[in-house]
């Protein structure tokens, strides 16, 4: 399960920067509607996939043609399974940069961070719902129309945004020329040069920031794809809970991280409007959130009871959730013209995390139980790595020059990209 997983997170950090900047080209209406078409058929294909392997030779008639007739040609469900998990991370890929994107164009900028975290919120509402919902389908239908019906919400979604939205809020019949000089306030004016400009790739490459960013990402989702796909399973095998109960107990780890998200979009926006300038100001709110969620992790290991764990687990699921709106609003004030490409890159980042999280957890309980360990023995000890994981984060936080571009290089290193010699550090913008 923990290559199934990691096939969905490799798939969508490859195509994750091309699909962002598509959004950047072509506008987010269109490819937001064409990545949630995409990811709500192949939702519906993944229950698809038979349980059983498939017998080729039968199919096409060819049953004691060949001269072993015991020979079959047959493709194990687990292979089909990982192709189709694949192909809906590459589909899936794109959608939070382009979010980002809706949000930078149809929000003021001091109303961003709030709006981010509201995204976030919304997003672990649904997989705090989804538990419980999926439990009941799957008791009065069974478990295969549970993706039927996840898949058919998307595309009724899909249609109504494509009716409704507009990538310009000047374009959208509802928005009045008060609100439009509100969502336009304090932006920097428009460049009269026709055209996307190309991304600076070597510059933006050299760039300390977005290897910090995309490394805490990369943290974060170490700990948070633990949560999401394998904190049942541990309190059923570790803590011996049954299926139901670690179902509402995980839908509460879930609710925990989206009352965080909404509570850190406040904290963000709060820090927008109070008028602090010091740079530091978010470098110290991100690494509190993430070092705190740590320290509330460590003490999930020594309570006794599934309850006991779990709010410890939530807790540190909600501040690692809150610290992500600050995230969003630094790499959305870095990435000038290019958010969805950086946005994108950045957030692809995080793959080796969430992709090493699935394989490694499980590949790490598999070791503990061929050693003759189990339940909690078998998978508290993996809890030190999250916790290190969640610590290391914290601290790049600190080395976050969140006054420095991603994309737009000073007077200093355009002269050295001109004449072929990169500048790795220009000094800062005045």
């Amino acid at each position: 399960m923990g290559w199934v997983f990691g096939a969905f997170t490799v798939a969508y950090g490859l195509f994750e920067i091309v699909t962002g900047a598509w959004g950047d080209r072509y506008g987010s209406r269109r490819v937001l509607t064409r990545i949630v078409i995409w990811w709500s058929a192949f939702t519906v294909l993944t229950g698809c996939v038979p349980a059983f392997s498939w017998p080729i030779e039968s199919w096409l008639g060819l049953e004691g043609f060949w001269p072993s007739r015991g020979w079959v040609v047959a493709f194990n469900s687990l292979a089909v399974l990982l192709v189709v998990r694949f192909l809906f991370g590459a589909g899936e890929a794109g959608a939070l940069p382009n979010t980002a994107r809706v949000v930078s164009r149809w929000f003021p900028l001091a109303e961003r961070g709030l709006a981010q975290g509201t995204v976030l919120t919304c997003m672990l509402a649904g997989a705090t719902a989804s538990p419980p919902l999926a439990a009941w389908i799957i008791k009065h239908f069974g478990w295969r129309w549970t993706f039927v019906a996840f898949g058919g919400v998307g595309v009724l979604w899909a249609g109504a945004f494509f009716a409704w939205f507009r990538d310009d809020p000047a374009e959208h019949s509802g928005v009045n020329h008060a609100e439009l000089d509100w969502i336009t306030s304090g932006r920097p004016a428009k460049s009269s040069e026709g055209g996307h400009p190309p991304i600076p790739w070597s510059f933006v490459l050299s760039g300390a920031n977005v290897w910090l960013l995309g490394s805490i990402i990369s943290c974060a989702a170490f700990t948070a794809y633990f949560y999401t796909f394998f904190f049942p399973t541990y309190l059923q095998n570790g803590r011996g809970m049954g299926e139901e109960d670690s179902g509402w107990y995980a839908g509460m780890v879930n609710a925990g991280g989206a009352c965080g998200a909404f509570l850190g979009s406040m904290l963000a926006g709060w820090i927008d409007r109070s008028g602090f300038t010091s740079r530091w100001k978010r470098n110290l709110v991100g690494c509190g959130l993430l070092g705190s969620a740590a320290i509330a992790l460590s003490f999930s290991v020594a309570c006794d009871t599934p309850l006991g764990a779990s709010l410890c687990v939530m807790l540190a699921y909600c501040l690692a959730q809150a610290q992500q709106a600050t995230w969003w609003a630094v790499v959305a004030d870095i990435s000038g013209k290019h958010l969805g490409a950086m946005f994108g890159l950045m957030n692809s980042m995080g793959v080796p995390g969430a992709f090493y999280s699935t394989v490694f957890t499980g590949r790490f309980v598999d070791q503990n139980k061929a050693r003759g360990l189990l339940g909690r023995d078998a998978w508290d000890p993996i809890f030190i790595y999250f916790v290190g994981v969640l610590a290391i984060g914290a601290l790049l936080w600190l080395f976050v020059d969140v006054t420095r571009s991603a994309v737009e290089p000073d007077e200093q290193t355009a002269e050295g990209l001109l004449a072929g010699k990169l500048v790795p550090e220009p000094a800062p913008a005045a």
